[in-house]
């Protein structure tokens, strides 16, 4: 079984590099800007850190840059004005900046293009986000941007030939079975639990935590979701170079992807029955749809390890093409699907 978080998206600079495909996450990482600025400015206690002059940030699921420098630049923007606002220009903090993704990211790229005149101490943090990656009440504000749609795995019951959630000729879940979006939903909701019980460990009482991912309308279906009918099509690439014995159906069956798209409301129910955070902010932000050549590129990026893996490097080029042409021919039906993100800001809560 081939699973997506277990390979790399393509570091460096080359054409098909995560750092020069992935436009569209920077603009969900712009959007959500005034709201981080806004959440810091009403929501942060300095008073309560007082007692360390280091702010200490993370973006979980941080890649290759060059989005994670604009995010925590934001964030360290914001800190000092919150610090200025209050009258403590001379007591402004030190920041050191967490920079977190699997062990298999290229952090060498990643360091590589740290921008000189940043105001922060950088540090790699290699690991899993749903499990822990720092001591006790260390973080006072944790940042995670397109990356908590990523399931710590793909359900087992979707690849197993005797399950009823089998999905057999498809790679992703929106227009499957209800046993396969069902899978779908429980794994999603066991990895949220994960990853918000091991941040109620790291992050101080009163610090904050903010995440953007693509989202789905409240009250919309699965395979209405742009980014699930993008994915849909390139699953749809893969079977038909089975059905031409390019490569095998058995190889195709076994290939699912470990992405779920939530709603706010599914969000905000695991947070709630979570119970460490309180909800400060959750907004649907309306997410501009990227040309077809956009979306192939950046669909490259995050999946070429993967296909490279799980079929060889024979098909790539060929698979990537017919991607192309088909979301350019289906740029109608694209365009009548919803695209959004959420942003979901919450604050921990006081230990009991």
């Amino acid at each position: 079984m081939a699973d997506l978080v277990a390979y790399p998206m393509n570091g460096g600079h080359g054409l098909y590099s995560y750092s020069k495909n992935s436009t569209f996450q920077r603009k969900a990482i712009d959007a959500g800007k005034e709201l981080i600025k806004e959440a810091i400015s009403e929501k942060l206690d300095i008073k309560s850190f007082s007692s360390s002059n280091t702010f200490r940030v993370t973006d979980l699921g941080c890649s290759v840059g060059p989005n994670t420098f604009h995010a925590v630049q934001n964030i360290v923007d914001a800190v000092e004005q919150k610090y200025q606002s209050q009258g403590h220009n001379s007591q402004l903090p030190e920041f050191q900046v967490f920079f977190s993704d699997h062990t298999s990211n290229d952090f060498n790229a990643l360091f590589q293009s740290l921008p000189p005149d940043r105001r922060y101490y950088a540090t790699g943090v290699p690991g899993s986000f749903y499990s822990r990656l720092f001591p006790k009440a260390f973080i006072h504000f944790a940042y995670s941007s397109y990356a908590l749609q990523f399931l710590s795995k793909v359900p087992e019951e979707v690849v197993d030939m005797n399950s009823p959630a089998w999905n057999k000729g498809r790679i992703n879940y929106s227009k499957s079975a209800d046993q396969v979006v069902k899978a779908y939903t429980t794994q999603y909701a066991k990895d949220m639990e994960c990853f918000l019980n091991a941040r109620a460990q790291e992050i101080v009482c009163g610090g904050l935590m903010a995440f953007v991912v693509p989202g789905r309308p409240s009250g919309i279906p699965h395979p209405e979701v742009y980014f699930n009918t993008a994915t849909e099509l390139f699953g749809s690439c893969l079977m038909d170079m089975a059905k031409k014995g390019i490569i095998s159906e058995e190889k195709v069956d076994c290939l699912n992807l470990p992405q779920y798209i939530a709603s706010l409301e599914e969000v905000e129910a695991i947070v709630k029955a979570n119970g460490y955070f309180s909800v400060e902010i959750m907004e649907n932000l309306t997410q501009e749809k990227p040309p077809p050549k956009v979306i192939a590129f950046s669909v490259r990026s995050g999946m070429e390890g993967m296909i490279l893996k799980h079929f060889g490097d024979e098909i790539m080029d060929e698979l990537f093409d017919s991607f192309g042409k088909k979301l350019e021919e289906s740029s109608s039906v694209l365009e009548s699907k919803k695209s959004i993100s959420l942003f979901v800001l919450l604050k921990r809560r006081a230990t009991e």
